[in-house]
This record gives C-alpha cells, structure tokens and sequence, in this order.
C-alpha cells in the first residue's frame, strides 16, 4: 500500500515552484515528510512475521483433567451488620467488598456483583453512580425522592425499584422530617462489566418502582393459599416487563425474591449455581440459616454452617451450596436475596434444586444431570433431519 500527501497541501521548499524555479528540499525537510509517512505504512503494512512471533509468545495449553476445574480463590460465607447504614453522621456509600478474597483488583462482593449499604443523613442529598447494566435499590429506612435521567420517585421503607445502564449520577434526597435519615441496600453488576472490560451502550429493560405494600399483599395471598405450608419459599420473584415473559428476573441479570419466613416455621434446603446477596429485612431472634455443600439420604444438609440474621444486614450464600432457612422465633422474618441468576436463567444454567427431591434421587442411587428441562426439544440426526416430536 502507498500512502500519499493529498495534492492540495503544499510544503515551502519542497518541490514548489515559485516563480519558474523548483528549489531543492533540505534533509531536515525531507525527513519531516518521511517519518510520518513511514509509521503510516508500517500501519497499513506491518511486519507479520514480528506481529506472529509475538502473539505465539503469549500462549498457553494446559491438560485437560488438571485444568477443567481451575483452583480459583472460593467465594467466601460472610455477614455485614447494618451498623454502617445505623451510624454515623456523614451521608455515604459504603462497599460490601469481598474483592480481598475473590482476588479482584475492583470493589467486588461477588465476582459479578457489589453490595453497598447507602446512608443519607436527613434533609441531605446524595449521588450514587455505577458502570453497571441493573442497580437495584432495597429501601432500608425513612422516604425520600431519587432524580434520575428518566424522571424522578418518591420512596419509602421497604420500596424496591431498579435502574438500567445510567449515563449520569442519581440523585437521592433525605425527607427532612425524619431524624434518622434514610438508607439503602444497593446492589449493581459493575465487576461483571469490569471483568469484561466494557460500559453499557443501551438500557435493556425500563426503570421499575415496587411499593412496599403491594408486595407485602401478594406474599400474604400466597401464605393463605391451600398448602402454603409445603412450599420450598413463601416468596415472590420481580420482574420488568422486559423480562416478564422469558427469565421472570428484575433485569436481565439481577434476581430478586421477596420472601416470608413465618414464625416457627422452617424452608426446606435447596440448591443454585448463582451466588445470593441475602438483606434481612426482619430478622426476630432465634431466625438463622444453615447451609453446606453436601446433603444426606434423607435431605439434611451435612455438617451445616449457621449464619445467623440481624435487621438491616447481609450476608452471602455460595453458589452450589444447600441452604436452608429457620425461624425459632414467635414472628414472621423476611429476607431479601439478589443474584446475577437472571445470566443463569438466561444460559439455562441455573440448576435449582429442591432438598425433598434430592434425597429421593440419593435413595434411588441416580445422579441428575441438567435440572433444566426445554419444551419442544429437537434433536437432528448427521443428515440434518429432525426427528418427529
């Protein structure tokens, strides 16, 4: 490839004739054309064999066997109590961040998730902004608004709502008639983006407002339902409307479930490859959960783990381990888990599994596979004809 100046630039001295006479370029002259005309052509035309030996040098093979499951850092139990949100005096975010133990260099409580209690002090306003695709804000106290580049709400304890990728900050403000100021629980997807070295170029799903009452309602519905008692949650999963119809997630990453654990009562262990981010909403005394990574014949989670509740806190379920949820106290508790498991839902990689199921499979001595099951599956033979469904 030749690359060329453009006819109608001219440099003095250089091949320009004035007055019918062509002075001679002098070498300095001829160099300041040469050089950038040389790195051009370096562009247009590069060295492959260089370019080749280089991009060989930064290749590795492993083994298969040694290298299918990579020993990468475990993702961690932990609880963080409310008191970050409680006191103070300063508005502010504080970062949920597990990043030291999932080695990432970016704030991280899981690896595609962060978690961030927000504390506003009354009357005050705060910002908050993420490279994220969803934010979802669990309202932890007091009311207040949040101005966003879609328009502005109103909101008060326990109302939930959900943002797409934002280009500028959000603001919230405090009520000035409540002393303790306002906080939230505020989880987004900006490690996922950071992982992937990219920003968000579109908003895939509508902000979205749920009001506390109308999800208390619908949950009490459910508990009053016929066999209420032998559900494995007593719970209800938020959706958009963009995700209605396909993951029934609150984006198309986040997942949320609302759920009531009533008093004196139990939920049975289950299983799922995403990771949760569980807010005790409520938590009397004696509420707690045991989880492990291992279950017996007759459903009960081996040498369990116990992670006990506390209002207005947090704490993390690994991905893949049983867990299940009790209430020896005389009052209803409710919990708040986020997962990415709207991704999973997505890639049909979930694998939700319910503790009663599980032994049933251990005692018939049969091991399941993909707990994902599609409608309609066609399966196509060599010579690309499918067989009948």
């Amino acid at each position: 490839m030749q690359v060329s100046a453009p006819a109608h630039q001219s440099h003095p001295g250089i091949l320009a004739a004035r007055n019918g006479a062509v002075p001679l370029a002098t070498p300095r002259q001829i160099q300041a054309i040469r050089e950038p005309l040389q790195r051009l052509q370096a562009i247009a035309s590069p060295d492959r064999s260089v370019v080749s030996d280089e991009w060989k040098s930064k290749g590795t093979a492993f083994e298969y066997g040694s290298a299918a499951n990579p020993d990468l850092s475990p993702i961690p139990i932990d609880a963080f109590t409310g008191r970050a949100h409680e006191s103070g005096t300063e508005s502010g975010v504080v970062p949920l961040d597990l990043s030291e133990y999932l080695e990432t260099e970016y704030p991280a409580t899981a690896p595609n998730l962060l978690a961030n209690f927000v504390k506003i002090v009354s009357g005050k306003r705060l910002e908050t902004y993420a490279n994220a695709t969803s934010q979802a804000f669990y309202v932890l106290r007091g009311r207040g608004s949040t101005k966003t580049e879609w328009g502005s709400i109103s909101w008060a304890k326990g109302d939930v709502f959900v943002l797409p990728a934002a280009s500028r900050p959000v603001t919230h403000h405090a009520d000035s008639d409540d002393k303790d100021g306002a906080a939230f629980y505020w989880v987004h997807d900006e490690p996922l983006l950071n992982y992937l070295g990219v920003k968000p170029n579109e908003t895939r799903f509508e902000p979205t407002l749920f009001r506390a009452q109308d999800m208390t309602d619908e949950v009490m519905r459910l508990r009053n339902e016929p066999g209420s008692e032998d559900r494995n949650r007593c719970g209800i999963l938020l959706a958009t409307e963009s995700t209605a119809k396909s993951t029934k997630t609150l984006s198309h990453v986040l997942w949320a479930l609302y759920n009531l654990l009533p008093a004196k009562s139990f939920q049975k262990p289950h299983k799922h490859s995403a990771l949760a981010l569980d807010l005790a909403v409520y938590a009397p005394q004696g509420t707690y959960t045991l989880m492990g990574p291992e279950l017996n014949s007759k459903g009960e989670i081996i040498d369990p783990v116990r992670v006990d509740w506390a209002t207005g806190g947090m704490f993390t379920t690994p991905p893949g381990w049983w867990h299940s949820h009790h209430n020896d106290s005389d009052e209803d508790a409710w919990v708040f888990p986020i997962q990415d498991a709207a991704l999973y839902t997505y890639q049909r990689t979930l694998n939700i599994r319910f503790g009663p199921e599980e032994a049933q499979h251990i005692q018939e001595h049969r091991q399941v596979g993909a707990t994902f099951k599609g409608k309609n599956i066609r399966v196509h033979h060599a010579n690309g004809t499918p067989p009948p469904l």
